[in-house]
Formats: C-alpha cells, structure tokens, sequence
C-alpha cells in the first residue's frame, strides 16, 4: 500500500468544533474551504511582503469528510509566480481525533494577487 503525504508548508492548524458541523458531525465544506483561504493569504502575504487577495480557486472536490474533533491541517506550496500574481497548490489534511492517522480531505489552486494602496495590482518583489 501506498501512502501519500502533504505536499507544501503547513500554514494552518485548527481544531473542527461543533458549531462548524452539520447535525450528522460532519464539518461544513464551507468551512474547509474558508481554512484554505486563510492559509493562502498567510502564505501569499508572506511572499508579496505586503498585501494580497484571492483571485480564484479552481474546483474543489471532497474526498472525505471532516468530523468534529479532528484537526485541520492546510499545506501550501507555491507552484507559479506571475508578475502580479501566484498560484498556490494547497491541501486539506484531517488529523483523526485522538489518533495520529492523517486523511486527505481535498485540495485546489489558489491564486492570490498583490494590490498596492490604492488596491490596484503590483508586482511581487524578487524572492
């Protein structure tokens, strides 16, 4: 058997709590996707050294569900700079509650897009 592993940075962990689930338990997609939106714009920001915001995420499909308790990790990984822009492959991993086993729940691509003061788009600075 295979096992696969995060690919990217951990950005963000948080905890699953009941008032993000449905009456079944299950964590909001919403949710999930919201958490990775975040991890990018730490991730974005700390790469443009200044200001970014989402552009768009590509289709996101969920492979398993997220259930109260466990924790959320999100993994980015920078896989495109523009001139303006970049790309930002990120994963959703759940940690089991009380176990160390890790599922991958489901992953996009992010883009972020630096804006200046007056909101406009501006280059990203050398790395």
């Amino acid at each position: 058997m295979t096992m696969i592993s995060p690919t990217g940075e951990l950005t963000l962990r948080t905890l699953a709590m009941p008032a993000d689930a449905n009456a079944a338990g299950d964590i909001f997609g919403g949710w999930v996707m919201a958490q990775m939106d975040l991890a990018c714009g730490i991730r974005a920001a700390e790469r443009a050294k200044g200001r970014v915001v989402t552009a768009a995420v590509n289709e996101m499909s969920f492979a398993m569900p997220v259930k109260i308790g466990d924790t959320l990790c999100i993994y980015t990984d920078i896989v495109k700079v523009g001139r303006t822009s970049m790309t930002l492959l990120v994963e959703a991993w759940a940690q089991r509650y009380l176990s160390p086993q890790m599922d991958k729940v489901t992953n996009a691509l992010f883009v972020m897009v630096a804006l200046d003061q007056d909101n406009k788009p501006t280059p990203l600075p050398p790395e």
